[in-house]
């Protein structure tokens, strides 16, 4: 039993860094978070049930155990905090405008919605198996996802307060990336030697 157990965890690891992630939105922390809930499901071993859905039981662990460091902490990471990998893309710029915009409004979703959505869309999880993880009802797994996607949506399509953080700065991104674009478009082009 061990060694299937064992297997389990190494198998759901790619999944609970994602989670931990989106509980923590900082990789040093996912990572801490990761490695503390294997500690966790390693000693409490014994009080897993075979047959049962480990990965509802695992991903139950690394929530319990985010909730408990939260409690100690009582601090929030914020979203500058994110590694400038997370948010980096080699498409054009309206891509990378979005992708920004996306990580902004993520990171302003709750902690509860955030990883309802992550773990339902990124991950395919199903709202029974989220349930069983969150110990809630899987209405209330569904009202997170569908809130988050919501809330998600409405910020993208700009419908945030004017005094709001998010929208200053997706607004002087936004305004950024059209002067440099106005820049380039200005620019003479030159063909064989000749500025058409």
């Amino acid at each position: 039993m061990a060694d299937t157990f064992q297997t389990q965890i190494v198998a759901i690891l790619p999944k609970l860094r994602v989670q931990a992630l989106a509980l923590t939105r900082n990789r040093a922390q996912a990572e801490d978070l990761v490695q503390d809930a294997v500690c966790n499901a390693l000693g409490a071993r014994d009080s897993f049930i075979p047959g049962t859905n480990f990965a509802a039981w695992m991903h139950r662990i690394l929530r319990n155990r985010f909730i408990s460091d939260l409690r100690k902490r009582r601090a929030t990471t914020d979203i500058d905090d994110l590694p400038g990998d997370m948010l980096s893309s080699k498409a054009d710029h309206e891509d990378r405008l979005a992708v920004k915009d996306l990580s902004f409004a993520l990171a302003r979703l709750p902690a509860d919605q955030r990883e309802a959505l992550v773990l339902v869309v990124l991950q395919g999880m199903s709202y029974q198996e989220l349930a069983e993880a969150t110990g809630c009802a899987v209405g209330t797994v569904k009202s997170r996802v569908f809130r988050a996607r919501r809330q998600l949506e409405a910020w993208m399509m700009g419908e945030l307060p004017e005094s709001d953080r998010l929208r200053q700065q997706a607004m002087a991104l936004r305004h950024a990336v059209e002067e440099r674009r106005k820049h380039f478009d200005n620019r003479p082009v030159v063909t064989n030697a000749a500025v058409v």
